[in-house]
């Protein structure tokens, strides 16, 4: 299948890591030229030379950005276009959890730090990559939102309330932009082995004296039992529905929320 993306640009948001990471490398994959983003230098430097070594073409840029911080996002989209001449693809995919605690636990300022990292970057790297879409007449942003935008835990209500936000966010802006050639889309993972998560299942099998992957399967068993798998789901799966989204093949589909849940919502 072709998917039209030879030459386009990318930004993709807390890329040097995890689901970002995968979705930057599989759209350098695909012929695009990439833009890494995140805090660390050091992270995304490392994560640049994984693409460029799997990937010796791969045209790959680093911005250094706080998107959780006012102009974070703004200098990002900024450097991208500085670099490369446009911007093409916006992929929101920074975000965050905050802290694990019940709703009566949780303070003001950690439910405005979530919504800062989890809903006003993607807000703001939108705001300032849209003009240049509009311009162009032609653009994608995806935002990574999750399925406890759709079905919330009782814990972390600040972070379920952030994500329920941005799958808001994305359909008002689909209808906003969509005669400008802009299509919005959103993501939901479910549970995802990412760094954080393989650091998380490390602790539990040392603690319980068990693997790694039977505390994946113990964890999904408690945690997420409508898995249909029975496993977490991996970056790679995620980023190839993101990948699809910023293709020319997608060009019918704007405002939707594609779940890869492995099953783990319930409703339809």
């Amino acid at each position: 299948m072709e998917l039209g993306l030879q030459g386009k640009i990318a930004l993709v948001t807390g890329s040097s890591k995890g689901i970002g990471f995968a979705i930057a490398e599989a759209l350098a994959r695909e012929g695009c030229k990439v833009v890494l983003n995140g805090r660390n230098v050091a992270d995304l430097q490392s994560a640049a030379a994984r693409i460029r070594k799997s990937l010796p073409a791969a045209a790959v840029h680093t911005v250094a950005s706080d998107v959780a911080a006012p102009g974070g996002s703004e200098r990002a989209v900024a450097e991208t276009v500085s670099r490369f001449g446009a911007i093409h693809v916006l992929v929101n995919n920074a975000g965050g959890i905050g802290r694990f605690g019940a709703f009566a636990e949780l303070t003001d300022e950690e439910w405005l730090a979530v919504f800062q990292l989890n809903v006003l970057s993607a807000v703001r790297a939108s705001r300032a990559a849209i003009p240049h879409m509009q311009r162009q007449k032609w653009g994608r942003i995806i935002n990574i939102s999750s399925e406890s935008g759709t079905q919330p835990d009782a814990l972390m209500p600040h972070y379920n309330a952030s994500k329920s936000a941005l799958n808001s966010l994305t359909k008002s802006l689909s209808k906003a932009y969509g005669a400008d050639g802009i299509l919005v889309n959103t993501v939901s993972p479910a549970f995802i082995r990412t760094p954080l998560v393989e650091e998380m299942l490390a602790n539990q099998a040392e603690s319980r004296g068990i693997s790694v992957d039977e505390a994946e399967r113990v964890f999904v068993k408690e945690f997420r039992p409508n898995i249909v798998f029975g496993r977490a789901g991996r970056p790679e799966e995620t980023a190839g529905v993101v990948v699809f989204l910023a293709s020319e093949q997608a060009s019918f589909i704007t405002g939707s929320n594609f779940r890869v849940d492995g099953g783990s919502v319930a409703s339809l």
